[in-house]
């Protein structure tokens, strides 16, 4: 995209963000967030991602997107209003899981840590170094020194 296309859709994301936020009365929308916009090149269509900020629920998640659907019309006269473009591009908006997947991620990355501290004790019992391998001829030095 050129520096026009996305300085409009940052624009785009920003007043969508606020006409959905303050001004939208459908109780299915709730909190969620636009994560991005992808305009086309002759500014026509924009697909707008959004993410919910409550679970990921697929029913609820389902719910908003019909929410979402058929507020597109309301949100699309108030860009049209607010923002200063010949042609108002029509509005699609697509779930966005990227928020839910890296929540999932990050959880698993906390559960690291726990991981390999058993991971640790095994390999000290075992006798092994970091990679797995027999003891190295320092190691056996010290070994030997300590039995005798």
């Amino acid at each position: 995209m050129s520096m026009r296309t996305d300085r409009i859709a940052e624009q785009i994301r920003g007043e969508v963000a606020r006409v959905l936020r303050d001004e939208s009365t459908d109780p299915r929308i709730g909190m969620l967030t636009i994560t991005r916009v992808k305009l086309s090149a002759d500014l026509s269509q924009a697909i707008l991602f959004w993410s919910p900020l409550t679970g990921a629920d697929p029913d609820a998640v389902e719910e908003v997107a019909r929410g979402l659907d058929s507020a597109s019309g309301f949100v699309r006269r108030h860009l049209a209003a607010n923002l200063n473009l010949r042609r108002t591009p029509a509005l699609q908006f697509k779930h966005d899981p990227s928020m839910a997947e890296g929540s999932r991620i990050l959880s698993l990355l906390r559960s690291l840590p726990d991981a390999e501290a058993d991971a640790g004790a095994r390999i000290d019992a075992s006798g092994r170094g970091d990679a797995g391998e027999e003891p190295g001829e320092e190691q056996r030095e010290e070994q030997n020194g300590e039995e005798a």
